[in-house]
């Protein structure tokens, strides 16, 4: 706002008016729609197929688009773009912008990523695939391991979750593996990130899982779904999954983090599709 501007309000009383205006039912009104409004992020694999060549170009896009949240994955550059822990942070701050977590391999060299993540304050180090394990003890096992890397996590204090595919809502022997891995982790060691999409494509109600594990999905993936031979995602409201009232349940129960992700386009790009996501976000309150 130029001097002039800021000059004529003050003049006519404009600025003082405004704030007396606070507390009326118009501005509670729009004050509780802004509460409802989501803080999104975004899963940087989305722009996989562009952002090795320019990974700040393409950042500085994303923020453009109002996504203030990141989570980044250990791909070729590695979680922080080549940049380091502390230059991929000021480049964050730079736009304002978060990095809330990041996939990453936990199962090798995780106390030095963890700590790395740590100090620059990273809330969430996230193992994105277990892959369909042999048995249902195998999952077991798995379990023991994931309390034994939340504990590292803590330790540096952070925190450790699971983001789900379907092979893990697949029933093995009469028994779902999702269900092994949270009854069989403790709730202050392991967290869940709920990839929506594949709950749904797996034939189960995020909603159920939601509501009988309250406070343990913390996180979630949030991208839709064609139904049809060949499943895919696609721009998030041209799908098939009721967002508004899955988040909106989501929330209640102690969700934390909305992540856009999208695997695959159709007539379109990768970046339009994250504006396009991003438009959708902008305009969903739960």
């Amino acid at each position: 706002m130029n001097s002039s501007r800021r000059s004529f309000l003050k003049t006519s009383g404009f600025l003082t008016a405004g704030a007396a205006l606070a507390g009326t039912p118009l501005i509670s009104f729009c004050n509780a729609t802004n509460r409802n409004q989501v803080q999104f992020g975004l899963q940087l694999y989305t722009l996989r197929d562009v952002i090795v060549d320019n990974p700040e170009e393409i950042i500085r896009q994303v923020a453009e688009f109002g996504y203030k949240q990141i989570e980044s994955y250990e791909g070729p550059m590695g979680m922080f773009w080549g940049m380091g822990n502390t230059g991929f942070k000021s480049l964050m701050d730079d736009l304002d912008v978060t990095m809330i977590s990041s996939h990453a391999d936990v199962f090798n060299d995780f106390e030095r990523k963890a700590e790395e993540a740590a100090e620059i304050g990273v809330s969430y180090l996230v193992c994105p695939w277990i892959g369909a394990l042999e048995n249902l003890d195998a999952y077991r096992e798995m379990a023991d391991t994931f309390n034994e890397i939340g504990r590292v996590a803590q330790n540096a204090g952070i925190k450790f979750a699971y983001h789900n595919h379907d092979y893990t809502f697949n029933e093995v022997n009469g028994e779902v593996p999702q269900k092994i891995l949270m009854d069989n982790t403790d709730p202050e060691l392991v967290e869940f990130q709920m990839d929506i999409y594949w709950v749904v494509l797996a034939g189960h109600d995020p909603k159920e899982w939601i509501r009988a594990y309250p406070n343990r999905f913390t996180s979630s993936h949030v991208k839709d779904l064609i139904n049809g031979d060949d499943p895919e995602s696609t721009i998030l409201g041209t799908g098939t999954i009721d967002y508004p009232q899955i988040l909106k349940l989501a929330k209640e129960n102690g969700m934390k983090y909305y992540i856009v992700e999208q695997e695959q386009y159709t007539d379109t790009t990768p970046l339009d599709a994250v504006s396009e996501n991003a438009t959708y976000m902008k305009n969903l309150r739960i």
